[in-house]
């Protein structure tokens, strides 16, 4: 007997047999069945393929960009350009291109402004895995860092002029 969803094999089964707990033991079945996990169409989005990070060897050859570490002097409302602009000004001139530029999924990193600078450095953007954002557990674990400094830096009632 096939089972096409859960909802109709139910009340085939129960048109034809009962014992005690056959619903949770069904429903423990169907969702079990490696015949119908295999053949099941995935919903949701994919994810990415994991790739393997290489240890930088020197300063600044690899960075890696998270829209919500600001540690350049951005606002929320800035665009593609201006966050480009602050990279090239702030990144680029002072301290050279970077081997590798990873970076999270943010629109303004996967903007054709970016892919543009992308291009004009020679360099192709890693992205953290879709969905994943452990992948880029380095950025993660700064704004993790920098959350903590600012809600230290707030408790004792210091004064910030956030700029969002």
């Amino acid at each position: 007997m096939g089972h096409m969803s859960e909802d109709r094999t139910k009340e085939r089964v129960a048109s034809t047999a009962w014992w005690p707990k056959w619903e949770q033991e069904l429903s423990e079945y169907i969702n079990t069945c490696e015949r119908c996990q295999k053949a099941n169409r995935k919903h949701g989005k994919k994810y990415g393929i994991l790739q393997h990070i290489e240890e930088p060897k020197h300063q600044w050859e690899t960075i890696n960009m998270d829209w919500s570490v600001r540690c350049l002097p951005c606002h929320k409302e800035d665009k593609e350009m201006d966050t480009a602009l602050l990279f090239w000004n702030n990144i680029i001139s002072t301290c050279g291109v970077p081997k590798i530029i990873i970076s999270d999924r943010d629109p303004k990193f996967t903007s054709e402004v970016w892919n543009n600078l992308y291009d004009m450095l020679g360099k192709k953007p890693s992205f953290s895995t879709a969905y994943h954002p452990q992948t880029d557990g380095l950025a993660e674990r700064v704004v993790q860092t920098m959350e903590d400094i600012l809600r230290r830096f707030f408790a004792y009632g210091m004064e910030y002029k956030d700029h969002e």
